[in-house]
């Protein structure tokens, strides 16, 4: 396919996708604000019923104490023929209600702004042109294209991420739409996430009158602490962060519970479960250096990492060569962030990110997408597209 025709077809949109991107970018839709995220899936519905896709609707049915989130959305487009691609984009943000109001979007020489601009509403809607750009250039030379808008994606995907996984297996690649870094590299590779609470039970007394009588929680998590953070760096591009220390109720009662939030972030699978087994017995030891003192370990959420392998190398061969054809240099790069590339990679479907415009300053007050990328980059996705055809 002509890169440059379908450039054409990309460009006639252009004006749509900046109306719909101001409008999304109007809508708070926090991960736990499910009202705003359902009216994004609305508008994903009603993009893919437009084009002729058919849609399917999750709702999303929380256990007992769990909190009710927005609406999983999957489109199908039956095409004549070819392989089957999986696209990934996310409808829901970080921010809280009230946040698009305080920062409502805007635009400056080329450059939007405002919550999620980037975050991933920019890529969110490319998935949505690039296809159509294709349709309109007369290209259906694929199976099937599945684009899965998932609703929970800022909390580690616990609705959606068990769809992805088992829709990934049935394509040939999955190309993710968060947005391009920030200098215009895609996303070759993520660190897997292990997210580790551990929870120290101690005995609780009286400080000044029988302190002996407690069991020290605080005391194992401090040194707890300690030696999480030693294996930070021990190996090769793996952190370990001890984010978050809670406990005790007064400074006259010894403590008899404390917690820690650990996160832990490895480039490759090996490193992965090395470093958290040695996290665990850390964890273990400190706690047994205490007295009295217990400990429960609690796998909060877990990505495997996004390797970069010989399939999805040959992803951002094929991107590279695209982005030559419409002018532009393209690199790869890896990255400690998680996605639901991480997921679409772990089922062994090779999987390339970074998908959408250039942007950055996600999930903070300057965030931002540069609408002169939007065009090429929606055309080297609609093109990627089209090349795996081939």
């Amino acid at each position: 396919m002509d890169l440059l025709s379908l450039r054409g077809h990309v460009a006639r949109r252009e004006p749509g996708y900046v109306e719909e991107l101001r409008a999304m970018v109007g809508v708070d839709c926090g991960s736990f604000t499910p009202e705003g995220v359902n009216e994004i899936a609305d508008r994903c519905v009603a993009r893919f019923r437009a084009a002729g896709w058919e849609v399917e609707r999750r709702v999303h049915e929380p256990a007992e104490g769990e909190a009710q989130l927005g609406d999983l959305v999957i489109g199908r487009l039956r095409g004549d023929g070819g392989p089957d691609v999986l696209l990934v984009g996310h409808t829901d943000t970080v921010f809280e209600v009230g946040t698009a109001a305080a920062r409502p979007y805007e635009e400056r020489d080329g450059i939007a702004s405002g919550p999620s601009v980037s975050d991933m509403k920019g890529g969110l809607l490319a998935g949505f042109v690039a296809v159509e750009a294709l349709l309109d250039a007369g290209f259906r030379s694929f199976g099937t294209i599945t684009y899965v808008c998932n609703p929970d994606e800022e909390i580690g995907s616990p609705f959606s991420g068990p769809v992805i996984a088992g829709l990934a297996p049935g394509h040939d690649a999955a190309l993710v739409l968060e947005c391009a870094r920030a200098n215009g590299d895609v996303v070759s590779a993520r660190k897997g996430v292990s997210d580790v609470t551990a929870v120290f039970h101690g005995l609780a007394a009286h400080a000044g009158v029988e302190p002996e009588k407690g069991r020290h929680a605080v005391l194992a998590a401090a040194r707890a602490t300690v030696a999480a953070q030693a294996l930070h760096g021990r190996w090769p591009g793996v952190s370990v962060n001890v984010g978050i220390v809670r406990g005790g109720t007064r400074s006259n009662v010894v403590p008899d519970r404390a917690e820690l939030s650990i996160d832990l972030r490895a480039p490759s699978g090996d490193l992965q479960d090395e470093a958290e087994a040695a996290l665990r017995s850390a964890l273990a030891d400190a706690a047994a250096s205490v007295d009295g003192v217990t400990l429960e370990v609690r796998a909060d959420g877990w990505h495997r990492p996004m390797e970069k392998t010989d399939a999805s190398a040959r992803l951002v061969a094929l991107a590279v060569e695209a982005a030559g054809e419409l002018g532009f240099d393209l690199h790869d790069a890896a990255t400690g962030g998680a996605s639901d590339g991480n997921t679409t990679s772990a089922a062994g479907t090779p999987t390339l990110d970074g998908l959408g415009p250039v942007g950055g300053g996600a999930h903070g007050p300057d965030e931002w997408l540069d609408l002169r990328s939007v065009v090429p980059r929606t055309t080297l996705l609609a093109g990627l597209i089209a090349r795996l055809a081939s």
